[in-house]
């Protein structure tokens, strides 16, 4: 079976949205520094991408869904590593 253009477009897209996210995820690791980052944007992002995972589910779009399940398991890491970084400087 071949993808069709458009299919790799949104593939290629997807793969650079999502891994756009993993240099993040590295530093905060690394750093265990979150300070600077804002819970509830990452909160509302993460409601955003799943948003967009219905309509790539309603629509049938493969790179819908997996760029926005992948990215809400990174989103979704960041939020928790600030959530248990800032709690264990606060005891």
């Amino acid at each position: 079976m071949s993808l069709a253009l458009t299919d790799l477009l949104g593939f290629a897209a997807a793969a650079c949205t999502t891994l756009s996210f993993v240099p993040q995820v590295l530093k905060i690791r690394r750093t265990r520094s979150t300070g600077d980052i804002s819970a509830g944007m990452y909160w509302l992002f993460i409601f955003g991408l799943a948003l967009w995972l219905g309509y790539g589910a309603i629509i049938g779009s493969w790179p819908i869904l997996l760029a926005n399940t992948l990215t809400i398991a990174l989103a979704t890491a960041v939020l928790w590593m600030k959530w248990r970084f800032e709690r264990s400087t606060a005891a």
